[in-house]
């Protein structure tokens, strides 16, 4: 029984995401023309989803400008669940966390 509601669970967080990431290529072309894109590091079941913004635009003064006023914007009107958006730089990365693995406990 929990193993059903924890596929339950990682299917809304992967619908989340595959609805994040639909609504970024609408941003995407913009985003391009400027040299620059942006990656889904996460989205988690609260709605928070964490980007990193890549190419010319990382570093650029006007990145948070753009993740504010367009891409936050976007996102919240267009992906019901979405509850904010955080800028993730690439120093802030742990790739030598585990992942939990909600089965394991299970």
């Amino acid at each position: 029984m929990s193993r059903g509601r924890a596929a339950c669970y990682h299917d809304h967080v992967n619908d989340l995401y595959d609805r994040v990431d639909s609504a970024l290529d609408e941003i995407r072309p913009y985003i391009h023309s400027h040299a620059g894109d942006v990656n889904i590091v996460d989205v988690s079941d609260e709605g928070i989803v964490k980007l990193q913004m890549v190419g010319t635009c990382h570093g650029c003064p006007m990145s948070m400008l753009t993740l504010r006023l367009g891409i936050e914007r976007i996102l919240m009107e267009k992906v019901e669940g979405v509850t904010s958006v955080v800028s993730i730089r690439p120093d802030e990365i742990d790739f030598d966390e585990p992942e939990a693995d909600d089965d394991a406990a299970s």
